[in-house]
């Protein structure tokens, strides 16, 4: 089996670095196991994207000395696909009248928020339209051997509820165009910040309900500001400063535990990549889920 593995940003704003921690990774990761790297642009969501920001993503990425397999995928193009899958599962999905205000006032707290208490299951609400499409979950422990964060085990029922695979917008979610992105294109490692960790099970059970493999997994740390909140465009995280590229690259391998030699701060981009791949070494993040950028 031929490594593949990928990064997927979402084009919200810049590229800062959080995600070039995930991007670093990545890349070390597949290219070090002689894999191969794809890229990806999760452009799904337009209320939340930013004029531009995808061609300077790859921009910043070429000036940092990433180099992909193949072209971009863009998923504002797969559409289709994704509604393909939802077809595909047919009756494990169903439609939903609840607004979200509506979830909270009856529902319990679970990992990431109110878990659905299942009111449309049977069927919408008499005067009810469909708003979003969920699909079913069942109690019962999902798990899986992440290669950094060890074993992980989650009861979708309990902690989540049957949660949304295409929204009241008509956007997908993002739980189904990872699936079926990652199948569609032979991924078979999937590396990328720790703030996905809790999501993998809602994605196991796509693949296992719509007869996909299963790719292994590895949750990077990411980074956090001194308030402990990830570092992103809502919380203000500044664009890549790429005056200074192999700078920039130094600091994510520092936050990524490998010990970058202070030398190679004001190297060549070349320089820095060939240090890297010989002593890239994953196992240094082990159990670690997030680093606090000073």
């Amino acid at each position: 089996m031929t490594y593949t593995g990928r990064f997927a940003p979402s084009p919200t704003g810049p590229l800062h670095l959080g995600s070039l921690m995930a991007a670093v990774g990545s890349y070390l990761e597949a290219r070090t196991q002689g894999g191969r790297w794809l890229l990806r642009m999760e452009d799904l969501d337009p209320p939340r994207e930013m004029p531009g920001a995808a061609d300077g993503i790859l921009r910043d990425l070429e000036t940092l000395g990433f180099k992909w397999d193949g072209p971009v995928l863009y998923q504002s193009r797969r559409r289709e696909a994704y509604e393909e899958a939802l077809d595909r599962l047919g009756t494990h999905v169903f439609p939903c009248a609840c607004s979200r205000s509506e979830i909270a006032d009856s529902a319990v707290a679970g990992i990431e928020g109110p878990v659905y208490p299942g009111t449309c299951r049977g069927g919408l609400p008499p005067g009810k339209a469909a708003r979003a499409f969920r699909v079913r979950v069942q109690a019962g422990d999902i798990g899986f051997e992440d290669a950094l964060q060890g074993p992980i085990l989650q009861d979708l029922e309990r902690d989540v509820g049957d949660f949304v695979v295409r929204r009241a917008d008509g956007c997908h979610a993002y739980q189904l165009a990872v699936v079926v992105d990652d199948a569609a294109q032979g991924v078979t490692h999937v590396v990328r910040g720790a703030d996905l960790l809790l999501s993998t099970p809602r994605q196991l059970h796509l693949q296992a309900l719509l007869g996909l493999p299963h790719p292994l997994y590895m949750h990077l740390p990411v980074a956090v500001n001194a308030a402990g909140e990830k570092l992103s465009k809502q919380t203000g995280a500044r664009p890549l400063d790429l005056s200074q590229p192999a700078s920039s690259l130094w600091q994510a391998l520092a936050l990524l535990q490998q010990q970058p030699p202070q030398s190679l701060k004001h190297s060549s981009i070349d320089d820095i990549w060939t240090w890297s791949m010989q002593h890239w070494q994953s196992a240094a993040m082990s159990g670690l889920s997030s680093v606090e950028i000073a």
